[in-house]
């Protein structure tokens, strides 16, 4: 088979690819990109697997950088771009189901491709656009199956973590995953304890965020995968309810983790824990903590002037956004309108600052400062008063009369 059209991406690497060619080596375009073109889905990266060894394409480019050396890749900087090429390799046994003790590299093509993880992920593509399909890969592609190359147990003892792989993208492709490829990952489910939690934070959220979101999440559960995700044994029940939420694709991870929380039926004060426990940073969980928060209000009520002050735009936005899985009807026009009409939006715009206060009263710094200003900032969101220095010095001092 032979693309009708060499994608844009493609054409723009194909220098790298007609370079290492003419120095008497071999040159691919691989992995999940291919994939991608032939689904008819945007590219995302460019990856280039070649029989030259990383010495060789180091004297073949003149800017390179040893980006993945060990593993055979090397990072080669073109005017066209950067472009990551690895070497063809065969792996050793991996002794904590992740990573192979060592690689060997080698000159063959089928060699390198035996070694991934799924058939329509083992696709290569020639300069010319001739596609190279070693595992029937393309049949998958129009059954809409994921199949794991070779043997599917010895492809998640190598790597553990393409369990979750498989999972995601049942999740954002909508495959099925083949019988025995599925029954391999319910068998061998447990070894996800031996994978770090940043690597399946990666895949999970790829997968709460894929537009067959359903069926991954129920995929998920049926694998018992979910027993092996941080602070999630157990919470089958959970899960299925998150899944039967409506078939709305899912825009920010902060809205996954969200909608998910408030699935699991977890606290405020358990936000944080949670979200530790699957290593996010600390502004996506004060994002999560903000947006879960006004949820639950929104979800009761309209928003208040209070509330958008707290929330700011985008996370007002964001709160809006998650009506319709609750059956309720977004307002994002009205929100907006309303968030602008408020007088200020942080405490920085209001008219007066601690130094002003200060020295009208000829008073030092203290509780009474910060119990002012937030008096005075209230009294502007709520149109008591124009955000004006002198009618807002005349209102404290009103206020400290008392």
């Amino acid at each position: 088979m032979k693309l009708k059209k060499i994608p844009a991406e493609y054409q723009q690497a194909l220098p790298i690819l007609k370079k290492i060619e003419q120095a008497g080596h071999e040159a691919y375009f691989v992995g999940g990109s291919v994939r991608d073109v032939l689904l008819n889905q945007p590219i995302h990266d460019v990856d280039i697997a070649t029989s030259a060894f990383p010495a060789e394409i180091k004297q073949i480019f003149s800017k390179t950088i040893d980006v993945g050396i060990e593993h055979g890749t090397v990072l080669v900087l073109e005017r066209s771009g950067q472009y990551e090429i690895t070497t063809f390799r065969t792996e050793s046994i991996y002794q904590d189901f992740r990573r192979p003790e060592h690689v060997e590299f080698v000159r063959s093509l089928k060699e390198d491709l035996k070694r991934r993880d799924f058939t329509i992920n083992a696709f290569a593509i020639r300069e010319d656009g001739e596609i190279i399909d070693l595992f029937d890969g393309l049949k998958d592609l129009d059954d809409r199956i994921l199949r794991a190359v070779g043997d599917p147990h010895e492809r998640f003892y190598e790597d553990a973590l393409r369990m979750m792989r498989g999972l995601r993208f049942v999740s954002q492709l909508g495959f099925d995953l083949e019988k025995e490829t599925f029954s391999a990952i319910k068998e061998n489910h447990q070894l996800l304890k031996k994978i770090s939690i940043e690597r399946i934070n990666v895949e999970f959220v790829k997968l709460l965020l894929g537009n067959y979101r359903k069926k991954g999440v129920q995929t998920l559960v049926e694998s018992q995968c979910f027993e092996y995700c941080p602070a999630l044994a157990g919470k089958k029940e959970e899960l299925l309810s998150f899944a039967a939420l409506p078939e709305k694709v899912i825009k920010q991870e902060s809205q996954a983790w969200v909608l998910l929380i408030d699935q699991l039926n977890l606290k405020e004060a358990d936000i944080r824990p949670f979200l530790k426990e699957w290593k996010c940073s600390n502004e996506m969980i004060k994002t999560v903590q903000s947006v879960f928060y006004g949820l639950q209000i929104r979800k009761e009520q309209a928003f208040t002037a209070d509330l958008l002050y707290q929330l700011g735009e985008t996370q007002a936005i964001l709160v809006e956004e998650l009506l319709p899985f609750y059956g309720k009807t977004a307002s994002l026009e009205k929100v907006l309108i309303d968030y602008h009409r408020l007088p200020i939006h942080s405490l920085k715009e209001l008219a007066v600052n601690g130094n002003d206060l200060m020295t009208y009263f000829d008073k030092k710094p203290g509780k009474w400062l910060k119990e002012q200003l937030t008096s005075l900032e209230k009294a502007v969101i709520h149109q008591q008063v124009p955000n004006k220095k002198e009618e807002l010095l005349q209102l404290a001092e009103q206020q400290q009369a008392k």
